[in-house]
């Protein structure tokens, strides 16, 4: 049977700081994007929101012609 070893208690000021030199540690980690690939890929989310954005909007004209115009239309409405 494993008996769990307890860990020495920090203070919360030296928490801090461990947590912020292992945040730096895995930051320089990253692997980060150059300018070109920034721009292609906000180029790409911004068209395809434009895209979808544009679907819904044809969607929501499509609906409200037949639940507004012609289903009450169909009843003598």
């Amino acid at each position: 049977m494993a008996v769990p070893v307890a860990a020495p208690q920090l203070s919360p000021v030296q928490r801090g700081v461990t947590f912020y030199h292992d945040v730096m540690a895995e930051m320089r980690k990253v692997t980060w994007p150059d300018m070109p690939q920034v721009r292609q890929l906000s180029i790409g989310v911004i068209s395809l929101s434009l895209f979808i954005g544009g679907v819904i909007w044809l969607m929501d004209l499509f609906l409200q012609s037949v639940l507004v115009r012609w289903i009450p239309a169909l009843f003598g409405g």
